[in-house]
């Protein structure tokens, strides 16, 4: 077993090392067990696949603190990799709701995680720029010196503010305040990641997978990204697949998909590969 100190500083060596990696997000144990035996060296969970797996939707305040932070344990328990958590914008716009929410996060076992610029309002869905600070820099002084990574979120783009100057500005801003890992998802070209990373002195993390462009990772890489995060869109993949199966049988009377689907006996090994490394 790898401990929790061990953890952390592979996730800290990870964003030091030279150029990008991947950090897939699983949204349940199993998908943990699969992702953790494939060659990855860290995971982050994922509010939108985690909704989506218990009928919810992916919009603020949909999922409670305790239900993101009972699936991340899971997702922790599941595997011996460093794991990262969506901790939405803190669940309160007060600084002290992100320092709480961090404070639970470190207690099961998180060698990170994220906190968001967003309020949940849509006539008003980005926090006021101090306020935004000032809840960035609870959530460093609640994790400084411990074994947990804070990522600082601008959402801008992601919520109808395609505003790059002001986003820069708040990262910069969040770096300061003492964030170590920097994110602003949405950005439509390459030309802009490359742009944000240009003018930021942390780690940057890019979200792909979603719709738009598809970048590879030497592409991202060399535009200065640190870190890359596929969000939702695994758990999409595999709704995807579970829709396109059940149409199949509902318009063609065929069982095709079941060609590329895991044996029993592939998925029960992924399975087991956690519970003997335990043993």
């Amino acid at each position: 077993m790898t401990s929790l100190i061990q953890k952390h500083q592979i996730f800290r060596d990870l964003h030091s090392r030279p150029g990008a990696f991947v950090m897939p997000n699983p949204w349940s144990a199993g998908s943990a067990m699969i992702l953790g035996s494939l060659g990855f060296e860290a995971l982050a969970t994922t509010s939108a696949g985690l909704a989506f797996s218990i009928g919810k939707t992916d919009s603020e305040g949909a999922i409670s603190r305790d239900e993101i932070l009972a699936n991340a344990r899971d997702i922790v328990a599941a595997c011996d990799l460093p794991v990262s958590a969506d901790l939405e914008n803190g669940f309160g716009a007060a600084p002290k709701a992100c320092e709480i929410t961090i404070l639970q996060a470190m207690e099961i076992g998180l060698v990170g995680g994220s906190i968001e610029d967003t309020t949940g309002y849509p006539d008003s869905p980005i926090y006021e720029f101090d306020l935004a600070v000032e809840r960035i820099q609870a959530a460093a002084e609640t994790c400084a010196d411990k074994p947990f990574l804070l990522t600082a979120r601008a959402e801008n783009f992601v919520c109808g503010r395609p505003d790059l100057a002001d986003t820069i500005a708040r990262l910069q801003a969040f770096s300061e305040a003492g964030a170590e890992v920097l994110y602003a998802p949405g950005l439509p070209d390459l030309a802009l990641i490359a742009t944000l990373c240009r003018n930021l002195d942390k780690p940057v993390n890019v979200v792909m997978g979603l719709s738009g462009p598809n970048w590879s990772v030497t592409d991202l890489a060399d535009a200065g990204v640190k870190r890359i995060s596929v969000g939702g869109s695994f758990a999409r993949a595999a709704l995807g697949a579970l829709v396109r199966a059940a149409n199949e049988i509902l318009e063609q009377g065929t069982f095709g998909y079941a060609e590329q689907a895991l044996s029993h006996a592939e998925a029960s090994r992924f399975m087991t590969q956690r519970t003997a490394g335990n043993s």
